[in-house]
């Protein structure tokens, strides 16, 4: 089966409201102007809505036949603090807001598929799709679930979906197990003696000992981590001084760790602090660390996952959906939801021969709208499966 007739016969409405909600992004947990859009196409087709879960998050409820079976969709709506430069007519229109990962198509396919069922009910059981706030960073997933998400809409299952720029257009992947990694974040700050820069002697300079501690937290993914285990360390701030003669008292590192298994991740919170802590130490320093566990590795259920791939497969084509693929060492917080419920985050790709090879977080990122009645027809056609009539 390829993409549903109905779907595609909308699809000019998709592509309408995805550049819709492109030109006017939101930060996370700011979502009003997208929250309403949601909540008021949901409504118009019938379908219950419920709004204020996670201040800003939106669940419609769809309900068919008497089945007490019932599963989940979700979809990210917030955009990024990043300047637009794609230059295409629908640009943003806030500035320094842009949907620079997709969550813009992920809510319209997820409305898309909303549309079909409403129309025409073709299941048996009840369908919650879950429109989540702020996934990037504030964890908006994390907040639905805490705020009794699964208790007040149960779900047998629940799947979620990203684009996917290194995957052709038409290309599903759904591999069971790991696909996104534990996302951690740190603050190193290091207490030094000030001083003139001319006497350097009368000092404890902070921004030589972070130098330093920069180039020992490398050996910690290049020496003491295995080799056939993922982990990533990366340092992306370093603040020190006001002036150019002046050795400051303070300086502050700060930056994410990556990973995949719990037991590294363990052994890099433990590393990182030691060495930076050792290090300071070794210069006549202090250094304190704040460690911050954030999103937890993104982890496939077996069976979700067969389901998940066998509905892309009566759309794509069976050899058009890929199941084995690495992780990836970004982060995302469905992880929250599929800790809760039996889950699948499926990657769709959206590399074109014109658009869509971009990658996200990119000022010239630009959701590949070809891609959305695909989509739309691989959660339809999944409620079809699960939810089957008779």
């Amino acid at each position: 089966m390829p993409v549903h007739n109905r779907i595609a016969d909308f699809a000019d409405d998709l592509t309408e409201w995805r550049q819709d909600i492109h030109a006017h992004p939101e930060l996370g947990f700011q979502e009003h102007r997208t929250s309403d859009l949601v909540a008021r196409k949901l409504a118009e087709w019938g379908i219950e809505v419920t709004r204020g879960i996670a201040q800003t998050g939106v669940v419609g409820t769809l309900r068919c036949g008497t089945s007490n079976r019932a599963i989940g969709i979700r979809a990210d709506m917030d955009a990024l603090p990043i300047e637009e430069a794609t230059g295409a007519p629908y640009a943003s229109q806030n500035p320094g807001r842009m949907h620079a990962c997709g969550h813009d198509g992920h809510t319209t396919m997820l409305l898309g598929a909303a549309r079909y069922l409403a129309e025409t009910r073709n299941f048996d059981g009840t369908v919650h799709f879950i429109f989540q706030p702020a996934e990037e960073g504030p964890g908006g997933g994390r907040v639905m679930v805490e705020e009794g998400l699964f208790e007040r809409f149960p779900c047998d299952m629940v799947f979620g979906a990203h684009n996917d720029t290194t995957m052709p257009v038409g290309e599903l992947a759904a591999v069971v197990g790991p696909v996104n990694a534990a996302a951690d974040q740190f603050w190193i700050h290091i207490h030094g003696t000030g001083g003139h820069a001319a006497r350097p002697q009368g000092a404890i300079d902070p921004v030589v000992i972070g130098s330093h501690i920069v180039l020992a937290l490398q050996t910690v993914v290049s020496r003491r981590t295995n080799p056939l285990e993922s982990a990533v360390l990366s340092i992306c701030q370093f603040h020190a001084g006001t002036t150019d003669n002046v050795i400051p008292e303070t300086a502050s590192l700060n930056g994410t760790v990556r990973t995949l298994d719990a037991h590294v991740r363990d052994d890099m919170q433990r590393l990182l602090t030691d060495i930076a802590t050792a290090t300071a130490r070794a210069h006549g320093a202090e250094a304190v660390v704040e460690y911050d566990r954030g999103y937890p590795v993104n982890v496939n259920d077996a069976e979700a996952t067969e389901r998940a791939a066998r509905a892309a497969g009566r759309v794509l084509g069976d050899a058009r959906v890929i199941r084995e693929r690495p992780p990836v060492m970004g982060a995302e917080d469905f992880s929250y939801m599929s800790l809760t419920v039996p889950g699948c985050f499926v990657r769709i790709g959206q590399a074109g021969r014109e658009r869509g090879a971009v990658p996200v977080h990119h000022p010239r990122y630009d959701f590949n709208d070809e891609i959305l009645p695909i989509g739309s027809s691989v959660w339809a056609a999944l409620v079809e499966q699960e939810l089957p009539r008779g």
